[in-house]
């Protein structure tokens, strides 16, 4: 972590002034382009917020559902390899299917937190 302002501030001021200054001041593409950038920005912005407590929720989930004891060099990706693989071989035990179930919608909604929180409301 750096000093202020932070990573999250700084998308924030970027966010605003793009809002505030330069939408009203562009028509047509360049008006397109920058309300692209603002949901780019409010994109990270979320990221930056949320990323890492859905990391460390997802990855707790996976090494309970994968039944096996947490390794520091498996990443949240690694894992969800991991039980790709086992949905996709069989070897998903049938008692691990509903919390696989519920750990995949658990991990959209997560996803969608950062993506678009509009989506969720629908």
């Amino acid at each position: 972590m750096q000093d202020r302002p932070t990573a999250a501030e700084l998308v924030q001021a970027v966010h605003e002034f793009l809002e505030r200054d330069v939408m009203g001041a562009v028509t047509g593409r360049v008006a397109f382009h920058t309300r692209v950038a603002l949901n780019v920005l409010a994109t990270v912005q979320r990221e930056l917020e949320l990323g890492e407590a859905q990391d460390a929720a997802q990855r707790a989930r996976l090494v309970a559902l994968l039944l096996r004891e947490p390794d520091a060099t498996d990443t949240t990706v690694d894992l969800e390899r991991e039980l790709a693989t086992a949905i996709r071989n069989g070897s998903l035990r049938a008692d691990q299917s509903e919390a696989a179930v519920e750990h995949i919608r658990a991990t959209v909604h997560e996803k969608l937190e950062v993506a678009n929180p509009k989506y969720l409301q629908q």
